[in-house]
Order: structure tokens, then C-alpha cells, then sequence
């Protein structure tokens, strides 16, 4: 074999060694200390080596950046000379550009991405006695990568541990459910997540349920309404109008006020605080970093015209994290109640996206948060009782329906989840095919 051709060996050695060490990399990078720890503890091979590199992971990283940059730079550098034969320097270095490019992006990116994406495990255990060996070897110059890397970056030397995404930390999560972490605390947790996802206008108290107050009102009736309902803090609205919120009354200035005066007589829009406003689409997060910031529990919620959506507490987004707080005041009706195997009777105020988590089914929520403004929007009018609409194997039923407005829905399988996902991909296969 000539020179060249035991170059052109050379590179293709090259190029695999990179693609292999590539694809290790990408294995690690899919891997956790908790899922490391999990495999020793089914004692599969290799594992305990997994979990020496996530360990030391600054180490690990700078190895195998080595070990996949290094080999196909030298390809790069020995297909350019091969081509040299052949094309004058600036066409041969353009050629192993474009080849090598072609190369890197497949054999260095696509496949190793797609293989530790379906496989991390077995590939990072596969692999991981090779990686410890190169990084035996290579620890002299990797040390002295990381010690450059910590004094040019302060806290490179963690490595990828530095930056910990909200998907590793949902699968460390995961993991330890059953070991660590409770089921209640898990879902706590990732219900923490969720929160930035959440807006404001589907964990509010709608316009509808507002309990408020006229400045209209003596503080005798003001006094009467705050008792019915139990609540410390009722927004005021000026004259009639729901929509023009002057504020918020707190009852404990109600309260100081009867007893500094002695009496439920005279004016006592003076105790009105100013309302603090918020959009209905602002995220469930940023409202509660809002109200912390501002040392308020309680907002009043405005739609994009600047009307009255309704209100949010303090308790509404806490609710969001552990559940229903039910205290002496609350309604302990139930927003499900199971009438028999797939059929339930549910609060209209229900949010769509857990009906779907109940039914196994995946209701549209676009346009509407509820389940009541899912069957509102569905018929194109307000329902009268007994009228029913079918949607994605559901049918939803007006139960109970007050005025204008929705209260109860009786919802019911008729359709197994399959079966509707079945019909909806033979729907599109039939609009792509008259495409």
C-alpha cells in the first residue's frame, strides 16, 4: 500500500475514534450521579466506572473534548495534504473542510445524539472503560486544562455540574421517587417548575365568584358581607360598576375602626387601600415574586381591556404547589366526583387540562380554561340543562346552569383514549391524502 493510502487509513482511524469518544460524550451528557448510582445498585457492569467520570466530571469533560477535537483536526490536517497531491493548497484545504464538516456534523453530533438518546445507559456502561483509560492517560494535560479553565472562568472547574437544566433535575426527581423523594414531595416539586408555565387567569377566582363590596354600602352591610363569607381582605368597586375597582378593604381596619368609634355608622371609604393590578396573562411565578416584592396577598386581575377578570392570592398560588387548602370557610364540595367508571360530575370552573389528566385524553385548551368554557365555546351559546356536546371521546353535559353561566358539566367516556387517537391519525392520513 502506497503512502497515501495507509494516510487515507489514518484519517477514517481518526474520524471513528472521534465519532466513538463523541458518542460517549453524548451518553455521559444524557447520565445523572443519581441514575450512575441506581445502575451500581443493580450491579450492572461497569456502572461503579460510570460513576467514578460523573464525578469527577471537570476531568471527564476536558478528556473527552480531547479526545473527539484532537483526532479530527489531525484528519483534517492529513486529508488536506492527501488532496495536496491533487489540488493546489487552497482547493485542497476547501475539499477536507467541506468532507470533514460533512463528517463531524454526522458522525460527531447526529449519531451520537440519536444513539445516548434512546440508549444513554448502555452506551455510557459500554463505554466507560475506554473513557476511564484515555482519561488515566490524558490526566496530566486534562489538570492542566481545568486549572486554566477555573483561573479564565471561575467554577469551570465543575464542569457540566455548573449548569444544572430543569430536565436533569426533573429526572433526579423521577429517580429517586420511592428512595428520597415522596410521591407528594415529587409532585410538589414539579409543580414548582410548572409555575412559570401557569398564567394568572387559570388560577384566579373569576368575576362571577368575587365577593365585593359597593362604596355605596354603610359599613353595617360592608361589616355583614365580610361575616357571610369569612374572608380578611374584599375588593370595592365605586357605585354599581363591578368593572371600576377602587381598591381593597382589609377587615381588620373595619374591625379597629368599630372598636376606636364604637359605632357601624359614618364613611369608611378612607380604610380603602390602593389595588394592586395585575394581567391575566402574566405568568404564576412573576405574580408571586410581584406580590412578595410589594408585601401584598391579594391582586386584582384585569383583562387585556383593563376590566375586572378577577382576583388572586397568595393562597391561590400556593394551592398550585401542595393542593387544596381547605379551611373552616371553604367549600369542601368537591370540583370530580366519580359517578361510576368513566363518567364523572364536575365543577364547570375545572381546569381543562385536569379533566384531560383524569379522562387520559387531550382536550383542546386554546382558547378556553375551563371546562365550562370549553362547552360554552364548543356549542357557540349558553347551554340550557340537559344540552351536550362530544369532544375527543368525551361527552360533556350541562348539569346544572345558573343565568348565563355554566355550574355543573356531566362528563363521560364514550370512546376509549386509543380509539381517539386512532380516529384523529386516520382523520389526517385522509386530509393529506385529498392534500
Amino acid at each position: 500500500m502506497t503512502a497515501q493510502g495507509w494516510q487515507a487509513v489514518a484519517v477514517i482511524a481518526l474520524v471513528l475514534v472521534s465519532g466513538w469518544y463523541a458518542t460517549a460524550r453524548a451518553a455521559l451528557d444524557r447520565m445523572t450521579v443519581a441514575r450512575a448510582a441506581r445502575l451500581v445498585e443493580e450491579d450492572r457492569a461497569s456502572a461503579s466506572r460510570v460513576a467514578a467520570l460523573l464525578e469527577d466530571s471537570a476531568r471527564t469533560w476536558a478528556a473527552l473534548t480531547l479526545l473527539v477535537v484532537v483526532p479530527l483536526v489531525t484528519a483534517v490536517a492529513m486529508m488536506t495534504a492527501i488532496l495536496g497531491t491533487w489540488l493546489n493548497t487552497v482547493g485542497s484545504i476547501a475539499v477536507a473542510a467541506l468532507v470533514m464538516t460533512i463528517l463531524g456534523y454526522v458522525g460527531m453530533e447526529l449519531v451520537p445524539r440519536s444513539v445516548a438518546l434512546r440508549r444513554a445507559e448502555d452506551v455510557a456502561c459500554r463505554m466507560a472503560r475506554s473513557v476511564t483509560l484515555a482519561s488515566t492517560l490524558l490526566r496530566p494535560v486534562t489538570t492542566v486544562l481545568v486549572w486554566l479553565g477555573a483561573r479564565i472562568v471561575p467554577g469551570a472547574e465543575d464542569g457540566a455540574e455548573a449548569f444544572v437544566t430543569e430536565e436533569a433535575i426533573r429526572d433526579l426527581i423521577d429517580e429517586a421517587e420511592g428512595q428520597s423523594i415522596e410521591p407528594a414531595e415529587r409532585a410538589m416539586i414539579h409543580s414548582i417548575f410548572e409555575l412559570s408555565d401557569t398564567l394568572v387567569r387559570e388560577i384566579m377566582v373569576p368575576r362571577p365568584d368575587v365577593v365585593m363590596v359597593s362604596e355605596l354600602l354603610p359599613l353595617g352591610s360592608v361589616v355583614e358581607v365580610i361575616l357571610a363569607n369569612g374572608y380578611s381582605r374584599i375588593p370595592v368597586h365605586r357605585g354599581e360598576d363591578r368593572d371600576d375597582v377602587s381598591g381593597v378593604l382589609y377587615a381588620k381596619d373595619v374591625l379597629q375602626r368599630i372598636h376606636t368609634k364604637g359605632t357601624e355608622d359614618g364613611d369608611w371609604t378612607d380604610l380603602i387601600r390602593d389595588p394592586y393590578v395585575v394581567p391575566e396573562l402574566k405568568s404564576v411565578d412573576g405574580l408571586l415574586r410581584e406580590l412578595q416584592a410589594e408585601q401584598v396577598h391579594m391582586a386584582v386581575v384585569v383583562d387585556e381591556y383593563g376590566a375586572l377578570a378577577g382576583i388572586v392570592t397568595i393562597e391561590d398560588v400556593l394551592e398550585e404547589i401542595v393542593g387544596e387548602i381547605i379551611d373552616e370557610y371553604d367549600s369542601e364540595e368537591p370540583l370530580v366526583e366519580m359517578l361510576e367508571e368513566g363518567r364523572w360530575r364536575v365543577d364547570a370552573r375545572l381546569q381543562i387540562g385536569e379533566l384531560s389528566d383524569l379522562a387520559g385524553t387531550t382536550l383542546p385548551a386554546e382558547e378556553w380554561d375551563t371546562v365550562g368554557g370549553l362547552l360554552f365555546g364548543t356549542l357557540g351559546h349558553v347551554p340550557r340543562p340537559g344540552e351536550a356536546v362530544e369532544v375527543d371521546g368525551l361527552r360533556l353535559t350541562a348539569d346544572r346552569v345558573r343565568g348565563r353561566r355554566i355550574a355543573e358539566v356531566t362528563v363521560e367516556r364514550i370512546m376509549d383514549p386509543e380509539a381517539v387517537e386512532a380516529a384523529e391519525g386516520m382523520a389526517t392520513a385522509g386530509r393529506d391524502n385529498d392534500g
